[in-house]
């Protein structure tokens, strides 16, 4: 199984969804990041982001930002972004309906089509990046659960 997880930057989010899915599935199964746009390529998370994962035990500091490509559709069986606009941006590189059924809204995971989005903690102070942990901690153990299934 390979999972991706997709923001913007990839420098926030969804390098914090890839550690804590790591964290809760076993080795086989391969979870990586991107965002949709290359503001922040081959850069580490945000440092809050690393911060907040630390507090967990979890190590972004492998990371490194690098943006979607419609190859990912080939690489990953399921795409999860985490906002709505993400998830439009992601569905208007997939090249058929396979490629479409791969893509996900993480919180869909939580509470099933409620189409809420992963609210961006960027600007929004160090609370933010302990909610949004929070937020993708549950979503992530839905997800890691499916999978040991």
């Amino acid at each position: 199984m390979r999972i991706l997880m997709v923001c913007l930057g990839n420098i926030c989010r969804s390098p914090l969804a890839e550690g804590i899915l790591q964290s809760k599935v076993s080795a086989d199964v391969k979870v990586d990041s991107a965002g949709t746009a290359a503001y922040h390529v081959g850069e580490l998370p945000d440092s809050r982001s690393i911060a907040v994962a630390k507090k967990y035990g979890i190590d972004l500091t492998n990371q490194r930002a690098r943006k979607f490509t419609v190859n990912d559709f080939d690489t990953f069986d399921l795409i999860y972004a985490m906002d709505e606009s993400n998830y439009q941006d992601i569905l208007t590189l997939a090249r058929n309906t396979e490629e479409k059924l791969k893509v996900k809204l993480i919180l869909n995971e939580v509470d099933l089509n409620s189409n809420q989005s992963v609210p961006d903690p960027y600007y929004g102070g160090n609370n933010g990046f302990e909610n949004v942990y929070q937020l993708l901690d549950e979503a992530c153990q839905i997800i890691a659960n499916k999978i040991e299934e």
